[in-house]
């Protein structure tokens, strides 16, 4: 199957595959491939006719040329969008249903099975992500040497997902979830997980950059320049003051007076983590509570629990912050320490250090300390629980995210029964199989009866004799 994940800062494209005599295909998709085609995420091509439709077309040209001719009109197209659709359907219902309506006639002009689009749920999100996570460590299922499907009898893990406009945590929980709208069960493989998950939207890695810069703007006054302490000394931006304030994240932060969206801004980097730290705390809401225990903006969370998984964008600031400090970042003191350390870089000093990332480098404190926060503050991760957080892009071959699990539940190969003896030969490898299975015992029993007629015989000739 071929699926496209449509984020909000850009577009992924992933092929599985599974062997087709696998009824159900339980534990054996693997990803064949992906591609990352260049550009925004679909949400991004609002008001350009047609753009989001050709941001696709090199993905698709490629699975033309990865999926073999005979197969393409069996393979099935999905499309799942997440935050970035979600917030241009909060913003204009209309212009969203465009995108999609686009995407899909592009799709369509391809050979393949097209199966629709759809906009996640950030619920949904978290859990297609989890899924994916425990799928591919096989945490659910494992394939045993005599053929049979088994439960490893491992715990699951937590999943924690940083897109480009959300961020979701989602782990399974003993105790009480005391926002119904937080909980989800799932059963999988006979067995019953009962879910807490959660979707903050306006917190994925570009909203929350858009939302610092427009809560410094408020603070220190639109005079035309800003002094940013997340930005590294020496870097200097400008940019319309409007293109702060288009997205609903930071619609409410307008200025309401002598407002021109046309205005030039001036941003001027002082890279101080103090600063920094202050500021994006300002971000949260840590007061008041409804619930027994939150998070962060009134949210109920459970205490932190078992072992978590880190990808998209976690998993590359941690990288970034291993590489550039020698960090190695396995604990709160030391992203702290990583995070400080990067602050007090200046641009110049970065560029040294990590010249691939260029285009991205003003962002790295910002996006550093929002993790520090997020995860310490926000989750309640300590020096306890948060050695438990492995960061990672891949498990085995493939890409975590939410698009295999999502995926998997579309195309129903995630039985909510255990499953039992599975074929584990080709068709034609199975039916010689079969056949022995036949042949043997039937020889035996000819082999015994043709030994018991001639014992018969050979008794009533020493009789007669």
């Amino acid at each position: 199957s071929l699926f496209l994940d449509a984020g909000s800062s850009h577009t992924a494209m992933y092929i599985y595959k599974w062997p087709a005599d696998k009824q159900n295909g339980t534990g054996v998709v693997t990803q064949h491939s992906e591609c990352h085609p260049k550009g925004g995420g679909i949400s991004s091509y609002v008001g350009q006719q047609g753009a989001a439709g050709r941001s696709l077309q090199v993905c698709l040209d490629q699975a033309m040329q990865d999926i073999p001719r005979a197969r393409h009109h069996l393979t099935p197209v999905y499309l799942g969008a997440t935050a970035g659709m979600r917030l241009l359907n909060i913003s204009s219902p209309v212009q969203s249903a465009q995108v999609l309506q686009e995407v899909g006639h592009k799709i369509q002009s391809y050979p393949f099975n097209y199966q629709g689009a759809a906009i996640l749920s950030g619920q949904e999100e978290g859990a297609y992500g989890w899924v994916t996570v425990n799928y591919l460590l096989e945490n659910f299922i494992k394939y045993g040497f005599v053929g049979r499907w088994l439960s490893p009898g491992r715990q699951t893990v937590g999943a924690l997902d940083f897109g480009g406009a959300s961020t979701q945590i989602t782990f399974v929980t003993k105790d009480e979830v005391e926002d119904e709208s937080d909980r989800m069960k799932l059963r999988l493989y006979g067995h019953d997980y009962s879910l807490y998950t959660h979707s903050f939207l306006c917190y994925g890695r570009d909203q929350v950059l858009k939302r610092l810069l427009a809560h410094l703007v408020t603070t220190q006054g639109h005079t035309g320049t800003v002094a940013h302490p997340c930005f590294p000394a020496g870097y200097i931006i400008t940019m319309k003051l409007g293109t702060l304030f288009d997205s609903p994240c930071t619609v409410a932060q307008t200025p309401s007076y002598s407002y021109n969206p046309q205005a030039a801004l001036s941003v001027k980097g002082t890279g101080k983590y103090d600063h920094c730290l202050g500021n994006i705390t300002e971000i949260f809401s840590f007061h008041s509570c409804p619930f027994s225990q939150c998070s962060f903006d009134k949210v109920f969370q459970p205490n932190v629990s078992g072992s978590f998984m880190a990808f998209s964008a976690f998993f590359y600031i941690h990288q970034f912050l291993q590489t550039t400090t020698g960090i190695p970042v396995t604990t709160p003191a030391q992203l702290e320490e990583a995070a400080h350390s990067i602050c007090n870089m200046s641009i110049n000093e970065m560029l040294v250090l990590a010249p691939d990332q260029e285009p991205r480098l003003q962002d790295f404190c910002a996006a550093s300390v929002f993790t520090k926060v997020l995860f310490t503050r926000g989750y309640g991760f300590d020096e306890i629980s948060f050695p438990h957080i492995s960061f990672q892009k891949k498990a085995g071959d493939a890409s975590v995210g939410w698009a295999l699990g999502y995926m998997l539940s579309l195309s129903s190969l995630l039985p909510g029964e255990s499953v039992g003896l599975r074929k584990a030969l080709k068709p034609g490898a199975w039916a010689a199989l079969l056949f022995l299975l036949v042949l043997l015992p039937a020889t035996a029993l000819m082999y015994v009866s043709l030994q018991a007629c001639r014992r018969k015989k050979k008794g009533s000739s020493d009789t007669a004799s």
